[in-house]
C-alpha cells in the first residue's frame, strides 16, 4: 500500500488501497473543488485535515454508520423532543450551521474545518447537495448539524451544540426526517464513544461501499431538502 498524490486530475484511487495505519488514508492533495468534494463522497472517501497540512482524503475501515429509525433516545432526549421548547428546521441556515462548527473547534481541540471546507461545502449547499439541520431557540441557533445528500444515504460531517441534548436532538430531528421521505443509512464516518451511545455501529469498509453504490442510485422525495420547518 502507498499513498497516493493527488493533482489537478479528477480521480481518486482504489478505497481498498487506503493505508492501514493511519487507518484510512488514501491520498493527499488536489482541491476542493464541488466536482472533487462529490466524486469522494460517491466512492466513499471525506477530506480530513489542518490547515497547516495539505488536503488528506480517507477512507476508514471500519466505518460508522447508522440506520435512522436505529437511533437510541434516552429519556431526557425524547422529554425534550415532547415538550417542543426548540424549533427545527432544514436547510434554514447552512452558513451559519458550519461556521458555529467551525468556531466552536477552533475554541477546543482544534478543526478540520478550513476556510476552504467551508466555502466549499457552502457551494455544495447552493448546489443542492448539502444540507443541514437546524435547532433554535426563538430566533437563537443553539444546535445543528450538516452533510452531503447521497440518494438515500447521509453522509454526516459535523454537529455542534450551545444547549444540553442539542445536538442529540438535531439528530433525532435527521433521523425522522430522512426516514420520513426514504432516507435508509447515516454515515458518521469514524466510531467514538458519543456516537456509539447514539446506537451507531462500525460496518467493514467493503460493507458500507457496497451499500454506498446501491443506495447513492435510489432517491429520496424531493420535498425531502426542501427549506421547512420540522415537527417531531
Amino acid at each position: 500500500m502507498y499513498l497516493t498524490q493527488l493533482n489537478e486530475t479528477l480521480w481518486f484511487p482504489d478505497p481498498a488501497t487506503a493505508l492501514k495505519e493511519p487507518d484510512g488514508l488514501l491520498a493527499v492533495g488536489g482541491d476542493l473543488r464541488p466536482e472533487r468534494l462529490l466524486l469522494a463522497y460517491r466512492m466513499g472517501i471525506f477530506p480530513w485535515y489542518d490547515q497547516s497540512q495539505p488536503p488528506l482524503w480517507w477512507s476508514p475501515d471500519p466505518r460508522a454508520v447508522i440506520s435512522p429509525d436505529a437511533l437510541y433516545v434516552s429519556r431526557s432526549l425524547a422529554r425534550l423532543a415532547r415538550k417542543q421548547r426548540y424549533r427545527l428546521t432544514v436547510n434554514h441556515a447552512f452558513e451559519a450551521v458550519i461556521r458555529h462548527c467551525r468556531e466552536l473547534r477552533e475554541d477546543g481541540p482544534g478543526t478540520w474545518i478550513t476556510p476552504d471546507i467551508e466555502h466549499n461545502y457552502c457551494r455544495l449547499h447552493h448546489q443542492g447537495h448539502a444540507h443541514s439541520i437546524e435547532v433554535w431557540d426563538e430566533q437563537r441557533l443553539v444546535a445543528g448539524l450538516y452533510g452531503i445528500g447521497l440518494g438515500r444515504l447521509f453522509c454526516g460531517e459535523s454537529m455542534f451544540h450551545l444547549v444540553s441534548n442539542g445536538s442529540k436532538l438535531a439528530m433525532l430531528a435527521l433521523c425522522r426526517h430522512f426516514a420520513h421521505y426514504g432516507g435508509t443509512l447515516i454515515d458518521c464516518q469514524l466510531p467514538n464513544p458519543h456516537l456509539q451511545s447514539l446506537g451507531v455501529k462500525s460496518w467493514p469498509r467493503s460493507r458500507f461501499l457496497h451499500k454506498l453504490r446501491e443506495l447513492q442510485t435510489q432517491s429520496v422525495s424531493a420535498l425531502c431538502w426542501q427549506s421547512q420547518e420540522l415537527s417531531l
